[in-house]
């Protein structure tokens, strides 16, 4: 993860206009956000506006991008671009699903522990510690091998409940350093409970950090998604970026000189996860004055 600065207490709203205005002004994020918009929308829109379904088998088999096929087509005569669009979406989808789960169990294991403290602190780190050395791709391959991989949504799943760990470490870290503040201490006089305090004083002036967290957190999810599809432990059902290169490299897409099948699902993942760390790069730059261009 990026350096961050310490997080200070609740903003006003001076301070978040403040962030707003160098925030339109960074490149890194605008440019960072507008790619991922781009390629958001068109895997949204794309399967929509687009007829025919991206497993069909085309009278044109191997032909290169053309009018007619923008991106090409297969050795069976699938569209690429129509599969591309396709893909884009299972890709956002399991960003969204591995990232998030990842990110929500981080957090209440990271808030929790670092705010308790004592014993609870103690159980919760020996329990991401446990987790955090346990080689994430092989639990994936063992779990894809006994219980199989079959929709988007199981593999977002699976990619959560292992990719937690390091961001409950960073939040544990922050919301520690949090627990002794004035306003917390005023909180807790005031004879609220733990929860509402966590939610109410210490979570809302971590909300920078818990964006950006969310944001490796969806990119990391994306790449091992990739990865699993890549070697054939993917979703067996639908379209997606990785299976796309899969399948390219399975019926010999680089010897027979099919460019055009295996770029476009790799450009597209390097784009996102790419894209998500330039702006994660500028969110960085924005919050931590420090950083900040001038």
């Amino acid at each position: 993860m990026t350096a961050l600065q310490e997080v200070a207490p609740r903003e006003p709203a001076g301070v978040r206009r403040e962030a707003l205005y160098f925030a339109v002004r960074n490149g890194k994020l605008m440019s960072g956000f507008a790619l991922v918009l781009v390629l958001l929308l068109l895997g949204l829109l794309g399967p929509v506006l687009l007829d025919g379904a991206p497993n069909d088998y085309g009278p044109r088999p191997m032909s290169p991008p053309s009018g007619e096929h923008w991106l090409g087509t297969t050795t069976f005569g699938q569209d690429i671009f129509l599969q591309f669009v396709y893909g884009l979406r299972s890709t956002f989808a399991v960003g969204v699903i591995g990232g998030g789960i990842a990110a929500a169990i981080g957090m209440v294991v990271g808030f929790v522990a670092g705010y308790r403290g004592g014993a609870v602190d103690e159980v919760l780190s020996m329990l991401t510690n446990v987790i955090l050395v346990i080689p994430t791709l092989a639990v994936l391959l063992i779990a894809n091998a006994y219980l199989g991989i079959r929709s988007v949504a199981v593999q977002g799943l699976f990619i959560g409940l292992t990719q937690w760990p390091w961001a409950a470490r960073a939040i544990r870290a922050q919301t520690f350093s949090l627990r002794t503040r004035e306003f917390v201490d005023l909180a807790r006089m005031s004879g609220a409970g733990t929860w509402k305090i966590i939610t109410r004083e210490v979570a809302p002036n971590m909300s920078s950090y818990l964006f950006m967290t969310f944001i490796l957190l969806f990119g990391g999810a994306v790449l091992i998604a990739s990865s699993l599809d890549f070697i054939g432990l993917g979703p067996t059902e639908g379209v997606s970026l990785g299976l796309m290169l899969q399948n390219a490299n399975q019926w010999s897409a680089l010897q027979l000189g099919l460019w055009w099948w295996f770029v476009p699902p790799g450009a597209g993942i390097t784009a996102i996860v790419g894209a998500l760390y330039v702006a994660n790069v500028g969110l960085d730059e924005v919050f931590n004055p420090k950083l900040r261009e001038t």
